[in-house]
């Protein structure tokens, strides 16, 4: 349920509204706009009687939420929220270019790419220290190593990092060594952690899961919201349909959706949408033209010798060159990218 009050409501008036409603066992989420003030209402209020709600003249509406997210919704918070990631903003005009390879493989690999990053234009490196892999016999990442590594380029050269989680358990090495916590499309739905994630104060990335509705994807970060953590940017990745000409498809029509539905901001991962470096650039343009608030791009020197997902990385000059294209398409949709 949703309270919109009138332009002239004063603290008082709100704070005994609120008084009232904790006291009968709901949950407040306020908003307040530039030009809205609102007030959510969450808990069991099907059998509440909302027209009793207008005897106050300070209230100007009162309208059900059907839809089962509510701290997500837009309907509670009509302005985009604008999440901090140690400096960098992601969710306003500008569109935010996180790179780097899919996993960290060593200290003098991240020495070598993040500067190349850098000058590109990349704002946030990212690189997997746990790696999910469909085979138990694949490189599974460096683990608490690569975290390590990862802190330490971050300190070196400035730049914010964000790496993948797998576990509770990992969580403590986490916070303290890493920027963006991504949470992965196989764990999107790993409730037991995206519960903890909410403990914190520390920004989420949370991907789509490989064959999840924008309706579950919403409903896995109200977890996340309804611990307390409302520092949280969706990813869509692709996900997985009949067509096998790609590794995923990538659901360009989630982008309006979810602008639509909720005031989280939204990022793409055209990597692992097509699974072939070739596609990148043209699934990055589109994402962006649909409104994406940023990609997160899969880059390695010598993709030909990765160690995870070669096929799909990008080389750093033409990841270079894909950031300079895209700049134009920032510009025809009246958003910036530096």
């Amino acid at each position: 349920m949703i309270i919109k009050f009138k332009n002239n409501v004063t603290e008082e008036q709100v704070s005994r509204l609120k008084s009232k409603l904790l006291k009968q066992g709901f949950e407040l989420h306020e908003s307040i706009g530039e030009t809205t003030h609102l007030l959510g209402v969450i808990g069991d209020t099907i059998s509440y009687d909302i027209n009793g709600l207008y005897a106050y003249e300070f209230i100007d509406n009162v309208l059900r939420v059907q839809e089962p997210f509510k701290k997500v919704n837009r309907k509670f918070k009509p302005d985009d929220t604008i999440v901090d990631v140690s400096g960098i903003e992601i969710g306003n005009k500008n569109i935010v270019i996180m790179g780097g390879p899919c996993a960290v493989e060593s200290q003098e690999q991240m020495d070598e790419i993040t500067p190349l990053l850098k000058s590109a234009g990349a704002k946030i490196v990212r690189g997997g220290a746990f790696k999910p892999r469909t085979s138990p016999y694949s490189f599974q990442g460096l683990g608490s190593e690569g975290l390590d590594i990862l802190e330490n380029i971050s300190k070196k050269y400035k730049i914010p990092v964000v790496s993948e989680i797998m576990s509770v358990d990992e969580l403590p090495l986490f916070v303290k060594q890493v920027d963006l916590i991504q949470v992965g499309a196989r764990n999107m739905q790993n409730f037991n952690l995206l519960k903890e994630l909410g403990k914190i104060d520390k920004p989420i990335l949370l991907k789509r899961g490989l064959a999840n509705t924008i309706e579950e994807w919403l409903m896995s970060a109200e977890y996340i919201l309804s611990g307390g953590n409302s520092n949280v940017i969706l990813c869509e990745r692709g996900i997985r349909t009949y067509e096998t000409s790609t590794r995923n498809t990538l659901d360009i029509s989630s982008i309006p959706v979810i602008k639509k539905l909720t005031h989280l901001p939204i990022i793409v991962d055209p990597s692992h949408a097509s699974g072939r470096w070739e596609y990148v650039e043209s699934l990055s343009k589109a994402a962006i033209a649909a409104g994406a608030d940023g990609l997160i791009i899969e880059v390695h020197q010598t993709p030909e010798q990765a160690l995870s997902d070669g096929q799909q990385s990008l080389k750093p000059g033409r990841f270079n060159e894909l950031i300079k294209n895209c700049k134009r398409i920032a510009e025809a949709v009246d958003r910036t990218l530096e």
